[in-house]
């Protein structure tokens, strides 16, 4: 009932303030605007509206109606009031409603009947809006919003039809409203995808539906579908019994190949499923064939890159055991460039990755003898934060501790000056280094600090 009576409100004022401005309108202007104005209507509208008019006068007390071309004054010495109402039918014909009223009638009649003349034309008027309001046209695309997918039409759906068939409609009363002829608006189909992949990228598959991707991701060479599959097989790599499973399939040969794509997204997605399978030993026997090709694309990519990072952090899984550790031992000096120019984050998977090294006795040679730069000094500043200088205080503890272990000290003439030896072991400046982070305002800092000087 509320919205009920809301409508009857609006409806209510919309009479009321339609009346009033017409009333203004007419006094001021005159008659002669008013063709003008009903011109550009609707022939069905104006048939209606003209019913509606002639109905209301004729019907109204003391009125007399008149049929011409023009509306007809008289002259006289009593008083007189003249409605006059003039629209245009479907044949052109003008009615023209004439009141007139002897000075001995009512004034509160001769505004009844100017008031009603008026409601009534209001009435016509407004029911032609609502009337547009419910017209079904045809739903089309508009051309001038794209729509995302679509082919050069809009998001947003326009009417045509809606007063396209007006002017092409029938003139007489009992005609039907002809159809629009109007061409519309062209409606692109939708692109869709030539394949709708059949998993959800988080779905636990089964055995049966990992070999379903493995075929769609070995068939394929789309690289949107490519990357869905390496994703998908990503995440259920990260479950044990999935990774058994994918080995078992033969899965692993499938996910390498595209290591060699040069699509770097898809060298990214690859690194990952790699890197998740790489968790399981038996995985790391068949991986370690495509550890140097991953190494080497690793260092020569963009730098910093989310390829490079993805890269890293499988070299980091692979080498947590000391298995294939000799692999990578070429590749020492570009690790350290790395922890170098790399961005913070580069920095941190490096250091983790060269700290696996450091773990294993049997690399302390190799990876004490290669040239570093010396700038690399400056990751003993106090000005970096906790994570970075744990990890290189962890470093020169690891090698610190080797080259006492193995017994390297004393072969020191067999190392260069640009070597990680002399730069950790002869120079000094590193000792100075820690040193001086020792009233480090990070408590666990310090404590490391403290754990590494009394090795020293």
């Amino acid at each position: 009932m509320g919205r009920t009576r809301e409508a009857g409100c609006v409806a209510a004022g919309v009479v009321i303030g339609a009346g009033a401005c017409y009333c203004v309108y007419r006094l001021t202007w005159g008659r002669d605007e008013s063709e003008k104005m009903w011109d550009e209507d609707d022939d069905d509208d104006e048939e209606e509206s003209s019913d509606i008019a002639e109905t209301g006068v004729q019907s109204g007390k003391g009125t007399n109606t008149g049929m011409g071309a023009g509306a007809r004054l008289q002259g006289d010495s009593k008083a007189k009031a003249e409605v006059g109402v003039e629209l245009k039918s479907g044949s052109d014909v003008k009615v023209e409603a004439n009141s007139w009223a002897q000075s001995g009638s009512s004034l509160e009649a001769k505004a009844k009947a100017l008031f009603s003349t008026l409601k009534e034309q209001a009435s016509a008027k407004a029911g032609k809006g609502a009337r547009l309001g419910t017209i079904s046209g045809t739903r089309t695309l508009a051309p001038s919003l794209p729509c995302p997918g679509g082919r050069g039409g809009g998001c947003h759906p326009t009417r045509s039809g809606a007063r396209a068939g007006s002017k092409a409609s029938g003139k007489s009363k009992g005609k039907t409203r002809a159809k629009s002829t109007r061409t519309p608006a062209t409606a692109w189909p939708v692109r869709r995808g030539k394949f709708n992949f059949p998993y959800k990228i988080d779905d636990i598959l089964g055995t049966a539906d990992l070999q379903k991707v493995l075929n769609i991701l070995e068939r394929t060479n789309d690289p949107f579908i490519q990357e869905v599959a390496l994703v998908t097989l990503g995440n259920n790599a990260a479950y044990s019994f999935n990774q058994n499973a994918i080995r078992e399939l033969g899965g692993l040969p499938i996910i390498a190949k595209l290591i060699k794509t040069k699509d770097p997204i898809i060298r990214e997605k690859a690194y990952n499923a790699l890197n998740n399978l790489s968790v399981n030993a038996e995985n790391q026997g068949k991986i370690k064939t495509y550890i140097s090709q991953v190494c080497d694309d690793t260092i020569i990519c963009r730098l910093d890159s989310a390829v490079q990072m993805a890269g890293l952090r499988l070299l980091t899984n692979m080498t947590v055991t000391n298995h294939y550790q000799h692999l990578l031992s070429y590749s020492f000096p570009d690790f350290f460039a790395l922890l170098f120019l790399g961005n913070y984050f580069t920095k941190i998977q490096i250091m983790k990755l060269i700290i696996n090294f450091t773990e294993n006795p049997a690399m302390t040679r190799e990876l004490v003898s290669c040239k570093v730069p010396s700038e690399l000094i400056s990751l003993f500043n106090k000005e970096w934060d906790r994570e970075i200088l744990l990890n290189i205080l962890t470093l020169f503890e690891n090698i610190n501790d080797n080259i006492k272990n193995e017994g390297l000290a004393s072969s020191r003439k067999q190392f260069s000056r640009s070597s990680l030896f002399f730069l950790f072991k002869e120079s000094g400046v590193c000792v100075k280094k820690i040193k001086a982070l020792a009233n480090h305002s990070d408590m666990v800092v310090k404590v490391k600090v403290l754990k590494v000087l009394t090795k020293l």
